[in-house]
């Protein structure tokens, strides 16, 4: 794991300044500083087959967050403590 310095984090609200998703906003679900990534509510929804589980017995297609480069968020505001 790397000490590497990000602008946001889990919890802040971003907007998105570049890409396919310019203009829209959410709040950040999860950082990873490694690969430069962030995964922001409902931008950049993807769609993934799943396996059947006991959870899942038919399995499916799942939509689910993807992750965009943290260089193309701009914090909106800072998450509560």
């Amino acid at each position: 794991m790397s000490n590497a310095k990000t602008h946001v984090r889990k919890g802040d609200t971003v907007e998105v300044i570049s890409g396919n998703h310019k203009g829209s906003s959410g709040a950040i679900l999860q950082v990873f500083p490694e690969k430069d990534q962030v995964l922001v509510e409902g931008v950049r929804m993807i769609k993934k087959h799943a396996k059947a589980t006991q959870e899942m017995p038919d399995g499916g297609i799942i939509e689910r967050e993807g992750p965009i480069h943290i260089s193309n968020v701009k914090l909106v505001s800072k998450a509560a403590k």
